[in-house]
């Protein structure tokens, strides 16, 4: 067989190959192509219950805008707590004293972050220190 030959061969069979879509392939692209409708329908009707809050009246808007607020506060006083515990049980468990001291490092770099979070936090818990 020459090489041109070859190659007309392959070619065939390649075309053959990718030319066959079984009955199932044929199903299961169906069925495919009817859940990525539903998708879409039930997202554009998220988007028009978006649409709806965003008409919603002024004092409504407020809460919202103060809650998403809160939201914030809360998260990112969750978030430095979490890395302070972190850094302060790898400056507990490190041997070395160079990973104690990165760890040292980190705890006061975060520290005073950390204390505007917690006081942010406290003022939203109404609560005084």
């Amino acid at each position: 067989m020459k090489k041109s030959e070859l190659k007309d061969y392959i070619k065939e069979q390649i075309i053959d190959v990718l030319s066959e879509a079984s009955s199932e392939d044929v199903e299961n692209q169906k069925a495919y192509n009817d859940e990525l409708e539903k998708t879409n329908d039930l997202m554009s009707k998220m988007k028009m219950e978006e649409d709806e809050d965003a008409d919603a009246p002024a004092g409504d808007q407020d809460t919202q805008k103060k809650a998403s607020k809160q939201d914030k506060i809360i998260k990112d006083f969750k978030r430095i707590e979490a890395q302070m515990k972190t850094h302060l049980e790898l400056f507990k468990t490190s041997e070395s004293p160079k990973n104690k001291e990165t760890a040292k490092k980190m705890l006061k770099k975060l520290t005073p972050e950390f204390q505007a979070a917690k006081k942010a936090y406290d003022k939203i818990r109404n609560v005084k220190v």
